[in-house]
């Protein structure tokens, strides 16, 4: 099992803040244009963009879904950084530093890619190299694909020193580059069939418990957790919603380390079930 000491030399963790960015639509189309250019000739396809900006995008998101980690032109991370980075900004940006904690948790409903947090939690596949079914509207392929292709890329070099595909329960993490938050710290929850076990438990807990550590080993002071493991992994809400109060209150409490923890939900079900939780859990 390859550690942040392993890898950290070899992929470019150094966060750099930007500026905020604003393209038209017509700006915007233009470097759809290239960008689509650019992929269409590594698909050996014909390029044709007699199509409205949104189609193009969408074009555009489903390519990069599909793409393999190989290597990409430092000009087309340059177009792919300018759009995305703008469109981070017009969705809006929500820094967690406004939330209210208690015991240094906070729960907040919304996309969280929109959060700015030291580091938000991606729950990944075992592969590490997020979603590869085009538009798939899973937490992975929308961080990936919000965040850019380095994201892909890093977590490929990453997974390759490593040799084998990412156990259950730990955690690895990669700059955010395109997204407002500085680092995603990558885990791969257990996948349930039918009800879970005891050994799903250990591994939903270990997800929590890694991505802490990893945060406390980079000195970060905020972190956003996903609602690991429910959705197509199978697992229960309410389930694990309580093993992940549980296991980030034990964290806070014997670490002591001074981090900021939001939960973040999506669903309505979602923040209904951790409020549930964090009322009732001590």
């Amino acid at each position: 099992m390859l550690t942040l000491k392993d890898y950290r030399n070899f992929i470019d963790l150094n966060y750099k803040p930007r500026k905020p960015i604003c393209l038209k639509e017509e700006e915007k189309s233009v470097i759809c244009d290239e960008m689509l250019g650019i992929l269409l000739e590594e698909r050996n396809e014909i390029a044709a963009f007699s199509y409205p900006y949104k189609v193009k995008r969408d074009l555009i998101w489903g390519f990069l879904n599909q793409r393999l980690p190989t290597p990409v032109s430092d000009r087309f991370l340059d177009l792919q950084d300018k759009l995305f980075w703008a469109e981070t900004i017009e969705n809006g940006i929500v820094n967690v530093d406004g939330f209210e904690y208690k015991d240094g948790i906070a729960l907040w409903q919304g996309d969280i890619t929109r959060l700015r947090a030291d580091a938000i939690v991606n729950a990944a596949n075992n592969s590490l190299l997020g979603c590869f079914i085009p538009h798939h509207k899973c937490i992975d392929n929308v961080i990936h694909s919000r965040a850019g292709v380095q994201v892909r890329l890093d977590c490929s070099k990453i997974m390759g020193a490593q040799g084998e595909s990412e156990p259950a329960g730990c955690a690895k993490i990669t700059l955010a580059y395109n997204l407002p938050s500085k680092y995603i710290i990558h885990t791969v929850g257990p996948m349930v069939i039918a009800k879970p076990t005891e050994n799903d438990e250990r591994l939903l807990r270990n997800c929590y418990i890694s991505c802490l550590n990893l945060a406390r080993e980079m000195q970060l002071h905020s972190i956003a957790f996903c609602c690991i493991s429910t959705g197509i992994f199978g697992y229960p809400s309410d389930e694990a919603a309580a093993i992940a109060v549980g296991a980030v209150k034990n964290w806070l409490y014997e670490s002591k380390y001074d981090i900021r923890v939001v939960f973040d939900v999506f669903l309505d079900k979602d923040r209904i079930v951790y409020e549930d939780v964090l009322k009732n859990t001590r």
